[in-house]
Order: C-alpha cells, then structure tokens, then sequence
C-alpha cells in the first residue's frame, strides 16, 4: 500500500478525509498500522475553532491516543520490529498510518491482543496516580468522573483509599460507582470541607477546581490533573496558605515519563489492576470523526470515551 488515509480539520468544524502518501520512517522511527485512536478532550479546542490554532490542520492531527501494529522500521530500530503490536506517542493518529520515534514505542503483550489500548491517556492516569501518593487508609476525593476520573476512582480504590467522587452528571456518579467509589455527590450537594488528604480535579474548569481546593484538608494534597487551556484560572491564595496544602500540577510533558506511564499501564491492565474497557462507550469509524466531537460536548447519559476505530 502506497496510501493512507488521514482526517483532516479544514477549518473549525470541517473534516474532510484525504489520501496521502504512506509515511516512511527515517533511521529511528517506526511507522505504524494504527487499529485505533482515542478522541481527547483536548481536541475539542482545535474542533470548535480556538483562536490561537491554524487551518488547515496537518493529516491526521491531533489524534494522539493511537494503538496499532508494527508495520515498517528505521534502519537503527531494534526495540520492535514489523508485527509487534504496540501503543505509542505520536500525534497525527487520525489517519490509518501514523509515524514515532523509536523510543516513543511500547510493545503490548499477547494477553492485550484484540484490546483496545489508546495508550496516552492511560498513561496519564498511572502518571498522575503516582504524583499523587495516595496511600491505603487515606480519603481521597476526585472531582469530575470523565474518562480520567474514572480510572483514577478505580486505582484510588485498588490502593486502599476511602474514595469519593464528585461530577454535575448522574451518569458519571454511576460510573465511579462502578470504579468503587464509596460515595458520590454532585456539586451542589453539602460535602465536608477540609475532609480528604488527597483530592484530584480532573475536569480543567474553575468551579471543580474551587470544590476540590475546599476538600483539601489542613497539610493535604491537591492535583490538578485537569487540562486548564481555556483561558486564566483564580485560586484563593488565602485558604490555600493558611491550610498548607500541597499543590501538584499533574499536566505532564515529558515523553520520557509518558512512555513510563505507557509501561505501567499495561501491567496494571493485565494485571487486571486497571479495567478500562467498560468506558470506551462509543467507537466511530474515520469518517465519522465529528461525531465523537459532538458527543465530547454534549456528553449524554452514557458516554464516557469514544475511540476512531480503523
């Protein structure tokens, strides 16, 4: 095959598809027959047309979650070779081929074959899981039970900790039931201020970002794992100080540590430590891109993460 296919965003809310040229890898890259890409939250900023981006889009950007098998390699590749099927950190996965560098690979095992596995955001996961040293005995609170959250309910959980979570939507407080947390509120609700030792805002907005401070209790942590890109943020500076609470930034940009993350994702997968399939709720094909966007925004009962599968 000497073509592929790639979506691309014309314009703020114009997709098109276009043939293309197969990439071919250079010394230290792989090229990838993708099976799939997750659609991020963090992709509805280039859908809906934020200033600050371009168009048109290059070819299959910005699908950053893809999976898929090994289908060519550079002339130094000696990490994978043609057949393996792995997860990796490239950033053009809208597309049935995709190019990464050789150290941005990682090799899935026989026991995750036929699994969908949008390895970034689990790798996300395990990262900001272990920034936030959560121990057993602890309460720990997560506000906003998206796909992230939902995960990190779960490993909060699997550590040992009393866990609560919080989100606007009836829906997602079943989901975190089903990831084991112990209660569930919204934010309207009365929850006890400075009642948890950990708390992690996972949505990126402010009023979630003001409840999860408020839990903080005096000494506690709080981890921003939420992707606030939409403009300045206000923190009360005053609460923060006079309780001591320590406070993470988890937005993680080191490749390095997103390929850890990838590593322990996948044991913590087979392990069966980490079941993350219940929430790939809604798969589309390539062409129907624009779907998993609109579902991101108007997220109705029932979704969770959607996956471009391919």
């Amino acid at each position: 095959m000497d073509k592929t296919w790639a979506g691309v965003i014309e314009k703020p809310r114009q997709y098109t598809i276009h043939s293309i040229p197969v990439p071919q890898p250079k010394d230290n890259e792989v090229l990838i027959r993708l099976e799939g890409c997750g659609v991020c939250a963090s992709n509805l900023a280039i859908w809906e047309g934020a200033p600050w981006f371009e168009y048109p889009r290059e070819a299959g950007s910005p699908g950053h979650e893809g999976w898929g098998v090994v289908q060519a390699v550079g002339s130094n590749v000696t990490t994978v070779q043609p057949g393996d099927r792995v997860a990796a950190l490239t950033y053009h996965a809208f597309a049935t081929h995709d190019l990464a560098a050789a150290d941005a690979v990682v090799k899935l095992p026989p026991a995750l074959a036929n699994t969908p596995f949008p390895g970034e955001p689990l790798a996300c996961a395990m990262n900001i899981f272990e920034r936030a040293g959560i121990q057993s005995g602890q309460q720990v609170a997560v506000v906003g039970v998206g796909f992230l959250g939902a995960l990190l309910v779960q490993l909060a959980k699997q550590a040992g900790a009393t866990t609560m979570a919080l989100s606007r939507r009836a829906f997602a407080l079943e989901t975190a039931r089903e990831m084991g947390a112990d209660q569930v509120f919204t934010y309207d609700d009365a929850v006890p201020h400075e009642s948890c030792d950990v708390v992690i805002e996972a949505t990126g907005k402010q009023q979630p970002l003001d409840i999860a401070a408020n839990l903080t209790k005096v000494r506690g942590r709080l981890i921003v794992a939420g992707y606030h890109q939409d403009g300045p943020r206000t923190v009360n500076m005053q609460m923060w100080n006079w309780r001591g609470i320590d406070v993470i930034n988890a937005h993680e940009r080191d490749p390095e540590v997103y390929k850890t993350g990838i590593h322990k994702a996948v044991e913590a997968v087979t392990e069966n430590r980490l079941n993350p399939s219940k929430l790939y709720t809604h798969c589309v094909s390539l062409s129907e891109l624009p779907q998993a966007f609109d579902l991101m925004q108007s997220r109705p009962d029932g979704f969770v993460k959607a996956l471009v599968l391919l």
